[in-house]
C-alpha cells in the first residue's frame, strides 16, 4: 500500500518529474513530451498532484488528469465532454458525459496543434464555468 504523500516529498512539479523519470519505456518520453506541451500553451496552468499518485494540470479548475497504464499513456480531459473536439484527438471514455480521454499507444502521434487547441478550449470553458452565476437553491 502506497503512503500518503507529505509536504517532504516535494513539491507536484518534483513529484510529476520523479514518477515520469520513474517510467524507463517509451511511457516515459511520451508524458515527458506532453507534460510540456501542455505546460507550453498556457503560463498559468499549474500541476498538481492528486488522488495519491496522478499529475494534474489545472487553470481555473482542472483540465487534464495524466497517467501511465501499462501499454498507453492516457490524459483524460476533466470536462472534455463539453469541449469541441473537430480533430477527433478523443479516443476514449466517448460515452461518458463528462470526461474524455485521449489514450496514446507506443508510436502513435499526437498532433500538437490540435491538443494545444483543445488544452485551450478546456481553459475557456472553465473560466465560462467559473463566471457562470451560482443558482441559488431553491426552498
Amino acid at each position: 500500500m502506497k503512503r500518503p504523500a507529505t509536504k517532504a516529498d516535494g513539491s507536484a512539479s518534483e513529484r510529476i518529474t520523479k514518477m515520469i523519470e520513474g517510467l524507463w519505456d517509451w511511457r516515459g518520453k511520451t508524458l515527458a513530451a506532453l507534460r510540456k506541451q501542455i505546460l507550453a500553451t498556457d503560463k498559468q496552468i499549474v500541476e498538481e498532484w492528486k488522488w495519491r499518485g496522478s499529475p494534474v494540470w489545472s487553470r481555473e479548475g482542472i483540465l487534464i488528469v495524466g497517467n501511465a497504464h501499462k501499454g498507453k499513456v492516457k490524459l483524460t480531459f476533466f470536462h472534455g465532454a463539453k469541449l469541441p473536439d473537430p480533430k477527433k484527438l478523443f479516443n476514449a471514455g466517448l460515452g461518458g458525459g463528462t470526461w474524455r480521454a485521449i489514450d496514446i499507444y507506443e508510436g502513435d502521434k499526437l498532433d500538437a496543434r490540435a491538443f494545444k487547441a483543445l488544452i485551450r478550449e478546456a481553459i475557456a470553458f472553465n473560466k465560462a464555468k467559473k463566471a457562470e452565476p451560482r443558482k441559488k437553491a431553491k426552498l
